[in-house]
């Protein structure tokens, strides 16, 4: 077996411990602290395997690029915008910015 065959049947076993590591320790808590909380069910390793995906699937996502285009892209359109502009329209930006969302606060900076 060549040397990029081990790291993909490596990965895939890595892959496959961390999935069950995690339906184990899930079920686990699950049966640990719902039944005497809430007097709600036990579940086994595939409920909670199927509890992880559902969690992912609602409040995780699956990583891909939607709208947003990640949390730090207006920071870098700022950068953008502001980088290509002059210093006194830069400036008349900045007082438009202040007068629009500081208006208590005449005297912050942007």
């Amino acid at each position: 077996m060549n040397n990029k065959g081990l790291k993909i049947v490596k990965w895939v076993f890595v892959c496959v411990l961390f999935i069950v590591l995690f339906g184990y320790i899930t079920m686990m808590l699950w049966n640990w602290l719902i039944p005497a909380l809430f007097n709600g069910p036990a579940i086994t390793f595939f409920q909670a395997l199927g509890l992880l995906l559902l969690s992912k699937i609602l409040f995780g996502g699956f990583g891909g690029k939607g709208c947003n285009n990640g949390p730090a892209r207006w920071k870098h359109k700022y950068y953008e915008k502001l980088s290509s502009m002059n210093a006194e329209d830069r400036e008349r930006f900045k007082a438009r910015l202040r007068e629009k969302w500081c208006s208590n606060d005449k005297n912050t900076s942007v």
